[in-house]
């Protein structure tokens, strides 16, 4: 039994700062638990602390249903792999991966048979005899992976291990990971900073900032209801659109109305947003619910084009809305959204050019808290 269950963790430093502050997180036996948040924000420190790198200052962390407080991090049969390989350049694969297990007395014929098992799966049997200035640096990672494996721990804690490989080795070893969790089994907690990693490869995300838990959920619930304005941005590239609006009674309907634009709320949202009437708002949309055709229920927006950005697959259209004058004599920081289009949209920068705006997923949050006016869930996926 591999589960791991932090019960408002804390962890505060001399000076008086938190690094981790109040954490309640129950992460189930064989689950891949994703810690996502941007640098500070005390994912490490969580991770950190899980593997007894770090003392606990409040709270208590049970693994398997043990608390591990006061337990030393060679006997929590925890495997942790870092952002460094941290190999032994002068030892060879198969001795880097046995090491471990070799200086805790562990026979040899135990130690070949666990360094031959890690190596078929991780597909480096043919690597054995090199040492690791000879590996690419996928295969380095895969040899600090397979050191962790052959101790045969309960859970893997995983601390941004592709953030040193280029994109494309990080596209493979994502995938790599994830056939490996489906092997074992295995409880992983993953440390990242990249949103494709989380959005990809957990079961759950946890999003942290300013060492607290913001929120946790599947990715895709996550993505389709962020709790607030902050992770509403930080979960996608480019981020949600978040601009200034007002909320406005219209006949038995309503409206929300910003620089250069008027919503219809669609009715599934209006028992929700009715109270709003009157009030500031922040209205939230993802780029992809902008569109370049009409469609019914759809909203037309115009926007003046301030930048077209071609990734092949997609054309990404950065535009200005309304006038930018701020409405008046005040000067304002134009209002720029951003809409992916097919890559057959194309425009001149300067153009004005009309978009269609799906109402349906559209957000509202509190302009003082940030965070999100409850609405009907519209998650990508069911249980």
């Amino acid at each position: 039994m591999s589960s791991i269950e932090l019960d408002h963790v804390s962890k505060l430093y001399a000076n008086g700062a938190y690094g981790v502050r109040d954490v309640d997180l129950s992460i189930g036996d064989g689950e891949f638990v994703i810690f996502l948040g941007p640098s500070g924000c005390g994912k490490s420190t969580t991770l950190r602390m899980i593997a007894g790198l770090e003392g606990i200052t409040s709270g208590e962390l049970r693994i398997g249903g043990r608390c591990v407080n006061n337990v030393a991090p060679r006997d929590r049969n925890i495997a942790v792999v870092f952002q460094s390989y941290a190999l032994y350049p002068h030892m060879s694969v198969r001795d880097n991966m046995g090491f471990g297990l070799k200086m805790r007395g562990v026979a040899r014929a135990v130690i070949d048979e666990k360094i031959r098992d890690a190596a078929g799966l991780l597909g480096l049997t043919p690597y054995l005899d090199r040492r690791p200035a000879a590996l690419s640096g996928g295969q380095r990672q895969r040899v600090a992976l397979g050191r962790a494996i052959v101790r045969d721990p309960v859970a893997f804690l995983l601390d941004e291990p592709l953030s040193n490989l280029d994109a494309q080795l990080r596209a493979e070893m994502r995938l790599e990971l994830v056939k490996l969790h489906r092997r074992l089994g295995r409880t992983i907690v993953h440390v990242t900073h990249d949103q494709v990693e989380a959005m990809t490869m957990g079961d759950r995300i946890c999003i942290m900032r300013d060492g607290r838990m913001i929120q946790v959920g599947k990715p895709l619930e996550v993505y389709a209801d962020p709790v607030d304005t902050f992770v509403a941005r930080f979960l996608a590239t480019p981020p949600m659109n978040l601009v200034p609006a007002r909320v406005e009674g219209r006949g038995d309907g309503l409206v929300v109305v910003g620089d250069g634009f008027t919503v219809e709320v669609p009715p599934m949202h209006r028992p929700a947003y009715a109270p709003l009437a009157g009030r500031a708002v922040i209205f939230g949309l993802r780029p992809e619910d902008l569109h370049e055709a009409p469609q019914p229920g759809f909203a037309r927006i115009e926007v003046a084009v301030v930048a077209m950005e071609s990734l092949g697959v997609e054309n990404i259209l950065v535009g200005q809305l309304g006038t930018g004058d701020g409405g008046g004599k005040d000067t304002a920081k134009p209002q720029e959204i951003s809409a992916r289009l097919s890559r057959h949209f194309t425009a001149p920068v300067g153009a004005r050019v009309p978009l269609y705006l799906d109402p349906l997923p559209m957000h509202l949050f509190d302009p003082e808290t940030t965070r999100a006016f409850p609405r009907p869930s519209l998650r990508l996926v069911t249980n």
